[in-house]
Order: structure tokens, then sequence, then C-alpha cells
């Protein structure tokens, strides 16, 4: 095995733990794993499997990451550190947003000031995005984790530490030539399952490029989304703020992000898709950050994490 190390320096404040968790969702996560303070996962490199584990090291205001990196072969350091810098928003500058919740009094204020530190986290690609989109659609968060950790252990590649193995999110090549019955022992429904192979199937070949989403404008890019079969509105604001750090949205169809605000500013009536635009409308360009905090909200609610 082939082992380096470097370290990163985020644009402070940063909070690993918090980001990690954004990133993770539920505890159940085998893709995105965190243990005793340590964000681990599978990335793959030029067709190599590569386990990096982050490690937070200085305070909230002068951060310091400490990363390793293990693989069957050598592999770019530097194509390792952009990775993971984008998946955890190491260079996002959030003066800007904090100096926004110092001025508010109100609970989305005081909200971004407990979770102080977490930066938005990135999906690695647009593909993997989408899958977790597809995923997640209809069905509570807690399933959608379960079928994204079966497909993973079942077609993405997988490395073996200290006896344990850890898998890779697949790649498109792995899923494109699957029959549609494969997946249905995984949770997908016949047409969640058809959906994600048609897709894979045209990232794989090329007939769809999903790379030059991340030129396109927000206009743009969401309409093309909404033309790949099987995603929506939701799932397009969904890959755009998790897959290309589009901040500013707060993907309004989220039915658990939608009543989490609506507990959050003791709303009486159900928020709907414009009702959550009208709620944010003091917080134009970062409903997306708030979308976050509010997922850390619930988590810390559910007793996942701590403060």
């Amino acid at each position: 095995m082939h082992q380096l190390t470097f370290s990163i320096k985020p644009l402070p404040p940063f909070r690993l733990d918090f980001t990690a968790w954004v990133l993770r969702r539920r505890s159940t996560n085998i893709v995105d794993r965190l243990q005793n303070g340590v964000y681990g996962r599978v990335l793959m490199l030029d067709d190599v499997p590569v386990e990096v584990a982050v490690c937070q090291r200085g305070s909230v205001e002068t951060p310091l990451l400490m990363v390793s990196v293990t693989a069957g072969r050598s592999v770019s350091p530097t194509d390792i550190r952009r990775a993971i810098e984008d998946m955890l928003g190491t260079r996002v500058d959030m003066n800007d947003f904090y100096a926004k919740a110092e001025e508010e009094n109100g609970k989305l204020g005081e909200l971004v000031r407990r979770f102080r530190g977490v930066k938005p986290p990135r999906f690695p690609s647009i593909f993997e995005a989408l899958v977790n989109a597809v995923a997640g659609q209809q069905v509570s968060l807690g399933a959608g984790v379960q079928f994204l950790n079966r497909l993973s252990q079942t077609y993405g590649r997988r490395i073996e530490l200290s006896g344990s193995l850890h898998y890779a999110f697949p790649r498109p090549s792995d899923l494109s030539n699957l029959p549609v019955d494969e997946l249905r022992p995984l949770g997908f429904s016949t047409r969640k399952s058809r959906t994600l192979i048609e897709l894979s199937r045209k990232v794989a070949t090329g007939a769809l490029e999903l790379d030059s989403i991340g030129h396109m404008s927000e206009d743009r890019a969401l309409v093309y989304l909404d033309e790949i079969p099987g995603i929506g509105r939701w799932s397009s604001e969904y890959v755009l703020l998790r897959g290309l750090g589009r901040t500013n949205i707060f993907p309004g169809d989220d039915v658990g992000a939608r009543n989490g605000l609506t507990r959050l500013l003791n709303i009486k009536s159900d928020l709907d898709y414009d009702g959550v635009k009208q709620a944010l409308v003091e917080w134009k360009g970062y409903g997306g950050l708030l979308y976050f905090h509010l997922r850390l909200n619930q988590l810390e609610n559910s007793g996942y994490i701590s403060r």
C-alpha cells in the first residue's frame, strides 16, 4: 500500500465534525464515515480506490486538517487535496453569512451562531449527487441512506484496511449495464432502478455531460437537470446545492427541511414551496447555508451530534 500525509488550512471558522455530519446525514452511512473525530471516505481517483482519513487540529478559529491517504498504488496528492477541499468546503468564505447572522436577533440568526464552523459540503461528483437524490425521492432519509449503502457494498470498489472493508460510491460504469431487476433487492423501486441505470449509461457513454452543468447559470442548470428522466424540481435543486455548491438554493420541496423551518420559526401552518421562499426572504442568497444548518439542528435534536 502507498501512503502519504499532508495538511490543509481551511478558511476559518471551521468544524470538521459539523461538516462531516452534513455529508453523512445518518450514523448508518457507510460511505461517509466519522469515528473518534476522524472523517473517512474512499475516493476513486484514476480507477484506484483511495482511502482518505481527515482529522482536525487547532481550534474552530485557527483550524488545521491533517490528511492521511492510503492507496494500492501511487496517486496524485494534488487531485486528492482538491477533492477533499471541495467535499469539505474548506475554501468557502462564510464571513458575509456570519455578518448577516450577527445582524439578526431572530431564531435563524441564533441557529447560525450555534453551529459556527460548519462549511457547505459537496458530494465528490454530480453523478453521486444525482444518485443520492433519486434514492431519497419519496422515502425517509434513513431508508434512502440504507439503499445507498447496499448499492455501494454491491457495486462500489472496496479497500481493506486493518481487517475492515471500506466502500467507494459506485461509478457510472459500475451501474450502466445492470438489468433493472438487480437493483430491486437493494430497495430501489422499478422506476428508480430504471432511472439510475439509464442515467449511468448516459454518463458512462458521454451522452450526458454532467460536468458542463457547472458552467451553466442557475436557471439553465435547473432546466437541464429537470430534462433528465426521473429528475424533478426537488432533485434538481438538491443536485445544484449538494453537487455543485450553489449555496443560495434552499430545496423548497424538501419535506424534512420545510418541517424543520416551520418548527424553528413557530409557523402555525405548513409551509409550501412558495412559503419557504417567503420565510427566507431576508436571507436571500444564503438559502442553502440555512438548509445545512437546519439539517444540523435536526441531527442535534435526534441525538446524533452534540455542540
